[in-house]
């Protein structure tokens, strides 16, 4: 690896630490040339994972796109980015954990849903309206009717 801002190949590392709930090493690193200190993420190589559309196609799995579609369900809710990135890491663990090769779109969607509605409620409903497309008002009524049973 080469220094960020000199180029040079060589440096020294400062500290270490677990990073990402486990999944990466931090490592701080000081450049032997212009001295200049930058930061570097270990991470181990995750075998791929492919999507099953409904159609049939298969697509690799794309973290950055379904960390965007939660989001968009979060819009202008009092959820932070760091909440979403956490349900998303437990979401990606489970599937490289459960599945091995190749994951239907569904399951993804279906763990989603569970953890927006462990986030929040109007996101999930968001979510929910888009992902089993919603017809009219009697779905939306459905699914408000199921949230209001969850919770007391």
């Amino acid at each position: 690896m080469y220094c960020p801002y000199c180029g040079f190949p060589d440096h020294k590392v400062l500290e270490s630490r677990i990073a990402r709930d486990g999944e990466a090493i931090r490592r701080r690193r000081e450049c032997l040339q212009c001295e200049r200190r930058f930061t570097t993420f270990e991470t181990f190589e995750r075998p791929r994972l492919f999507v099953v559309k409904r159609d049939g196609s298969r697509q690799e799995f794309d973290r950055e796109k379904l960390l965007r579609s939660m989001r968009m369900a979060c819009g202008k809710r009092p959820v932070s980015v760091e909440t979403l990135d956490e349900g998303l890491s437990g979401i990606e663990r489970e599937l490289y954990q459960e599945f091995d090769g190749e994951v239907v779109a569904r399951e993804i969607g279906e763990r989603v849903m569970k953890t927006l509605e462990r986030i929040d409620t109007v996101a999930y409903i968001r979510y929910a309206s888009v992902y089993q497309s919603f017809e009219d008002a009697k779905d939306f009524a459905s699914i408000v009717k199921q949230c209001r049973t969850r919770t007391p």
